[in-house]
């Protein structure tokens, strides 16, 4: 596998479950549950959308690898007819969530090879991008959700 690949499917493996080490030990599962004064999302609700996101990438990265530039539509949660349910899971079942879908995603993406990390899947936003990009596309938006979360547990 090339460099670049092996790079994104190794901070796929580690980026999560750093985060959620380092940052979530001591906190009070009330402050992770706790709103902001905003009334945006909680951490539980960032972490929660994560899971979801990652389970619907799983169904990415299959379409990807069996269709021919599969059209993708852009994934908004207010739009998901499963979120709700997704948002009311009990912190420790998002955490669940969160492992075992990573461990899918592992799985999924570690027997790839260079060819597969080449096909594509066309976005409805950002057009025709290959399996890697996707990677790269997904990795950057658990960071943004990632960083919210600091922002809400550690930023008081």
């Amino acid at each position: 596998m090339n460099p670049s690949n092996s790079a994104r499917l190794q901070r796929c493996e580690t980026q999560l479950r750093g985060f959620l080490d380092q940052v979530l030990p001591g906190v009070a599962v009330e402050a992770i549950l706790e709103r902001p004064p905003s009334g945006k999302w909680s951490a539980s609700e960032h972490l929660a959308h994560l899971a979801r996101q990652q389970q619907n990438f799983v169904a990415r990265v299959d379409r990807i690898l069996k269709e021919e530039a599969p059209v993708l539509p852009r994934y908004r949660a207010e739009e998901d007819p499963e979120w709700e349910q997704w948002r009311g899971l009990a912190y420790k079942e998002v955490a669940a969530e969160l492992a075992t879908g990573r461990e899918k995603l592992i799985a999924r993406l570690k027997p790839l090879s260079d060819a597969d990390y080449g096909r594509t899947g066309v976005h409805s936003k950002f057009g025709e991008m290959s399996l890697a990009l996707w990677l790269e596309f997904f990795l950057t938006h658990e960071a943004h959700h990632l960083y919210a979360v600091l922002q809400l547990v550690r930023g008081r």
